[in-house]
């Protein structure tokens, strides 16, 4: 009886080692900044599937804790990010955060609206083209006030230029009810055809963009975050 005791006593305690264990390597591979050899060897699906991970971790609060001064001093001579997101200023969309990523991970581009123009195809053409990113996410987000604005078609200083980069999505969208920032199915609506259509013109105003993508060295997708769950979706 002690003898079976005993031998069940080292089996946990062997298999609770063994978790933590697993633990702790996953924890230092989250941890690893991210090198030119370790971003090659990441392929563009791979790429949407960390920031997937990344965004379970966030949802379910088990976000992983690294060592952010070390990651400083580790891409201090140079950075080898996997992804570039494109999201909008808005202060609950923070895509690090959102997608649990660290220092030296993601290139980030932000702008009210998530829109794109031609600074930021630029900007994205440097992130994968001579950096090597292998994903691009547009990432719009729920209640987004950019949008409301541009349906409504809010006139306010250098705001109304802003405001019309997303005027074509507001007119591609169908209207179901009153075409105004009241109605929340319509918000819901155009802020998905903004992200959908910002992600398709990335291929259709970037040559660089597209052979990378037929090449499949690289992704572009649209996602849409909600601001109440903290959950991404990816709509492309």
């Amino acid at each position: 009886m002690l003898t079976r005791r005993f031998f069940c006593a080292c089996f946990t305690a062997g298999f609770a080692a063994s978790l933590l264990a697993r633990s702790a390597h996953a924890q230092t591979s989250e941890c690893a900044v991210f090198t030119p050899n370790r971003q090659k060897q990441l392929s563009p699906d791979d790429a949407i599937a960390r920031l997937t991970s990344g965004n379970e971790r966030f949802v379910s609060g088990k976000s992983i804790n690294c060592d952010l001064r070390q990651q400083v001093k580790d891409t201090a001579k140079a950075q080898a990010p996997f992804a570039a997101i494109i999201g909008c200023m808005d202060s609950r969309v923070p895509p690090e955060l959102v997608f649990d990523q660290r220092i030296g991970d993601v290139f980030c581009v932000r702008i009210a609206g998530n829109f794109i123009n031609t600074d930021m195809i630029g900007s994205l053409e440097y992130a994968t083209k001579v950096i090597g990113a292998r994903a691009i996410v547009v990432l719009g987000h729920s209640d987004c006030g950019a949008v409301k604005g541009a349906i409504d078609n809010v006139k306010l200083g250098n705001l109304t230029a802003t405001l019309a980069h997303i005027r074509p999505a507001v007119a591609a969208t169908k209207v179901q009810g009153p075409a105004n920032s009241s109605n929340e199915a319509f918000v819901k609506a155009v802020t998905e055809a903004n992200a959908t259509m910002s992600a398709a013109a990335l291929t259709q105003r970037s040559p660089i963009l597209k052979e990378l993508v037929a090449a499949k060295q690289l992704r572009v997708v649209s996602a849409l975050h909600d601001i109440t769950t903290g959950r991404v979706s990816f709509l492309s």
